[in-house]
């Protein structure tokens, strides 16, 4: 069984020893390792992706909670293969509906096989989305849209869920909150084609550019905003000259961005791709 331990504290010394000398200990063959010291935040992450028999996970989850305890870390253990049939997905969104939508009709329909397991919001724009699907609900922004990055952290642990999607979420989630949830579960859509167009308003840089063919690209999240070597699916659409600003971004906040994310996420979900020091690689 693949699990990816995820830790993250403040700084401090000897912090990931106990958990790989414990590791090592119990058999553990050790695929992945990365360790990040934020010394202008003074924050200690670190990721580890192991394979080990699936009977040994519950005696490693209390181990691993417990050295986390000791050591003032967040520790959570996670594997892909605990619900690979039925993954339980955090639809976080903003303002566009478009992308909720299509992810909800995918899951209803059976495209995606996972289960919406909350719908997370900084403004409540999308809330009526979460209701007519009967999808949980949580509000984590202020009334000026800024989200408390704490509570959306517990808001995903109390829904315990696998993976994370970005549907058009207008925030940068800071780097603690990346590395809690590394290792490939946090997925994006970035309304433009990477590593051509990043930034806010990629719609506006294309046009610019006088470019014809515009795109959106799913990606996994790492901290470096819109890197591009995380790509999971991009889609393109092409407009003839002249075509105005606004019809172009309505043609991809309608139908080329929902369709780009349903991919993407369909790829995660049935195990056709991971993340794997950073790169997306298919999964043997």
């Amino acid at each position: 069984m693949q699990i990816v331990i995820t830790a993250v504290g403040p700084d401090n010394v000897r912090l990931a020893d106990p958990i790989i000398h414990y590791l090592t200990g119990q058999g553990a063959s050790i695929a992945e390792i990365q360790m990040y010291d934020h010394d202008e935040e003074a924050v200690f992450a670190m990721l580890v992706r192991i394979h080990l028999p699936a009977e040994q996970l519950p005696e490693i989850r209390k181990a691993l909670l417990e050295i986390g305890r000791l050591k003032n870390l967040s520790i959570r253990i996670w594997s892909p293969e605990e619900r690979a049939s039925r993954p339980r997905l955090a639809i976080c969104v903003t303002y566009r509906p478009e992308t909720p939508l299509a992810l909800l009709r995918a899951i209803r329909d059976g495209q995606i096989k996972a289960e919406a397991a909350v719908m997370v919001g900084n403004r409540t724009a999308c809330r009526g989305i979460a209701e007519q699907f009967g999808v949980p609900w949580e509000m984590v922004g202020d009334a000026d849209g800024r989200t408390d990055d704490e509570q959306m952290v517990a808001v995903l642990d109390q829904y315990d869920v696998d993976y994370v999607v970005l549907a058009r979420y207008m925030r940068v989630l800071p780097p603690a909150s990346c590395w809690k949830y590394a290792g490939g579960r946090i997925i994006n859509l970035h309304h433009g084609l990477l590593p051509s167009f990043p930034g806010l308003r990629p719609y506006h840089d294309a046009y610019a550019g006088r470019m014809l063919t515009y795109g959106a690209t799913c990606h996994f999240i790492v901290p470096e905003l819109d890197a591009g070597n995380q790509i999971i699916q991009q889609s393109t659409f092409t407009v003839p000259p002249g075509t105005k600003l606004e019809e172009i971004i309505r043609l991809g906040q309608e139908d080329n961005e929902p369709r780009c994310l349903v991919e993407g996420v369909r790829r995660v979900v049935n195990r056709e791709v991971q993340l794997h020091f950073h790169r997306v690689v298919a999964r043997k």
